[in-house]
């Protein structure tokens, strides 16, 4: 069996690929791919291994051979998966992989963002603390986020965890109803019903018709005007250039973003822009994901796949 991984650097320079290559007869890494590459790449291969590189279904079409598809990754949204069913190829993704490590990111955008460490931060490095009339600064009203509520989007292995973690440090969970569900589906309340009391709101679903753009105007404008946001799920389930104009307003205590709708941003984005202001605004690279130990999990479970 050969295998073709496509875009073995995104996986990180310290993982080890030998639990994948104990388990084929060969296989041929390339670190980068383009979508006009795949075809030529995977001619003779009997399994492709992506991350993030599109087989759409001209690609597909196209090689008769390729009998697997492995994404390394929970969302398959690069493959044509109609396509893919069409042709008799199969898509095995890796879930949960990754649960710790984009908990803690999570937990720690909720930490600094309660405790207003980007405007404190940009405070020190201006040198306002220097010029401080006593020995602190307390210009900005922080959160203590012990006896206050979490609303999570998203009651699956990541937001679970993500529910966990704030209630050792003494906050109430709530998990809102499954976007688009319809009513008596759900028992739980909607998130526009928990929004209204909630500190802290944290979102690990996944991108759909119906979460796309769940965080828009008049959803903010049920929160309190000091509750925090934080998006560790996909780009584009909030409305990020709404939200920003509410953070600004003071409609919004703080905003934690690892995602953006287009990514890397090449052409730019209205977050990134703000980064230079004083806001509560933390902007990751989706690198919550990035620990060493994820990173060789999601190796080890796409070989789990090939035994498959």
């Amino acid at each position: 069996m050969h295998a073709v991984i496509l875009d073995a650097a995104s996986l990180g320079p310290d993982v080890d690929l030998a639990p994948i290559e104990h388990r084929v007869t060969r296989l041929t890494r390339y670190d980068f791919t383009t979508a006009d590459e795949a075809v030529d790449r995977l001619a003779e291969a009997d399994v492709a291994i992506v991350n993030k590189v599109k087989l759409g279904a001209e690609t597909l079409a196209a090689l008769p051979r390729l009998r697997l598809i492995c994404v390394l990754a929970t969302g398959t949204n690069n493959i044509d998966m109609a396509a893919a069913e069409r042709l008799g190829i199969p898509v095995r993704n890796v879930t949960a992989y990754g649960t710790a490590s984009v908990a803690q990111h999570s937990l720690m955008m909720m930490l600094a963002l309660a405790a207003r460490l980007p405007r404190y931060q940009n405070d020190v490095a201006q040198g306002r603390w220097h010029a401080s009339p006593f020995f602190c600064l307390l210009e900005h009203r922080t959160l203590q986020l012990e006896g206050k509520h979490l609303v999570v989007v998203g009651q699956g292995e990541l937001g679970t965890r993500v529910g966990k973690l704030a209630e050792a440090i003494g906050m109430r969970v709530s998990f809102a109803a499954r976007p688009g569900a319809r009513e008596g589906d759900d028992h739980r309340s909607s998130l526009a019903e928990l929004v209204p009391t909630a500190d802290v709101v944290s979102l690990h679903c996944p991108l759909t018709a119906a979460t796309h753009h769940l965080i828009d105007a008049a959803m903010l404008a049920r929160f309190k005007p000091e509750a925090l946001l934080i998006n560790c799920a996909r780009g584009g389930i909030i409305d990020e250039t709404t939200a920003l104009a509410a953070l600004r307003e003071d409609r919004l205590g703080g905003l934690g973003v690892d995602v953006l709708p287009e990514e890397p941003p090449r052409d730019g984005h209205p977050l990134l822009d703000a980064l230079a202001e004083s806001l509560n605004l933390i902007v990751t690279p989706h690198n919550a994901w990035i620990t060493p130990e994820a990173r060789q999990r999601i190796v080890e479970l796409t070989a789990e796949n090939l035994v498959r």
